[in-house]
């Protein structure tokens, strides 16, 4: 292990970020963010080949520019050595870059920090940290990262290693939500009414009944329309069953003068509805010339 492990990670960094400039996402926006991380640690003492698992607390402060970002990290590892155990606290500036991409919330980055580090026995001594990891950003700057960092504290004789494996999860401030796919535009649809009008008692076309039905034809056969209702009434004079008979027959005449002015009976669907709903509501028994009808419906 050499002391100048961080320097091709600096490298690297400095090589690629330009070609990864132009791809930020837009739902990743500068801001403030604060971290707690956690995991395991390998510390590699000099002069030994007994090498202890043990653990890293630590959190972190910093500012995203959205690509390069700058933080402040606190840590502390702890380890068994000898029958005995190693606390280390260290402090760092990191400086980072990460490679984010239009619509993807998974970013590898790379860093470098500058420090230092307390450890039992030997005090405060100057170390260096390098970082290599990927973060997954959430909806709203709810984000974890999981990251590699190598530290080499710099000691007299040899320098101690840590190798640490750490899971971050932290927030970022003043994030927008994912934008919302937008919904699909509405179906245009053009519902157009004709009412044609009866005498009592019958089911013949009247000569402006037939000038109705010529222009509700003209308007079926226009623009976009797939279906025609024709839909018979009939007033209250005279029982249901009659009036149910006497609607179905005023809907078929309608529905054939369709067909003579060129709508295909197959377009058209053709109901009664007798004196069940009338236009002009009425007592029992009542002529309303209104509720002598047949509605076309165009769609």
């Amino acid at each position: 292990m050499k002391r100048v492990l961080a320097i091709p990670l600096i490298v690297a960094a400095a090589a690629v970020a330009p070609a990864f400039a132009h791809a930020q996402s837009p739902n990743n926006t500068p801001g403030f963010y604060v971290g707690l991380e956690g995991g395991v640690n390998w510390l590699d003492l000099p002069r030994t080949s007994d090498e202890k698992i043990g653990f890293g607390l630590g959190g972190v402060v910093g500012y995203d520019f959205v690509g390069p970002r700058v933080e402040l990290e606190g840590v502390w590892r702890s380890n068994k050595y000898r029958g005995s155990r190693i606390d280390q606290f260290g402090g760092f500036v990191n400086a980072l870059y990460d490679f984010t991409f239009d619509d993807f919330p998974l970013s590898p980055h790379v860093g470098i920090g500058i420090g230092g580090n307390h450890i039992e026995s030997r005090g405060l001594k100057f170390a260096m940290q390098g970082i290599v990891g990927v973060r997954y950003q959430f909806d709203g700057g709810l984000f974890t990262s999981v990251d590699y960092k190598v530290v080499d504290t710099f000691v007299k004789g040899r320098d101690i290693y840590d190798h640490s494996a750490m899971l971050t999860i932290g927030y970022k401030f003043g994030q927008p939500a994912r934008a919302a796919e937008p919904p699909p535009p509405p179906i245009a649809t053009t519902r157009q009414s004709y009412v044609v009008f009866f005498d009592f008692d019958r089911a013949t076309l009247t000569q402006q009944a037939l000038q109705t039905v010529q222009q509700a034809a003209a308007a079926a056969k226009s623009g976009n329309k797939t279906s025609v209702s024709v839909t018979g009434h009939a007033d209250r004079s005279g029982s249901d069953a009659y009036n149910m008979a006497l609607s179905m027959r005023r809907a078929n005449a309608v529905k054939d003068a369709l067909v003579r002015e060129g709508i295909p009976a197959s377009s058209m669907q053709v109901v009664a509805r007798g004196e069940g709903e009338p236009l002009v509501p009425t007592a029992d028994g009542v002529r309303e010339p209104q509720n002598r009808r047949v509605e076309i419906v165009i769609n």
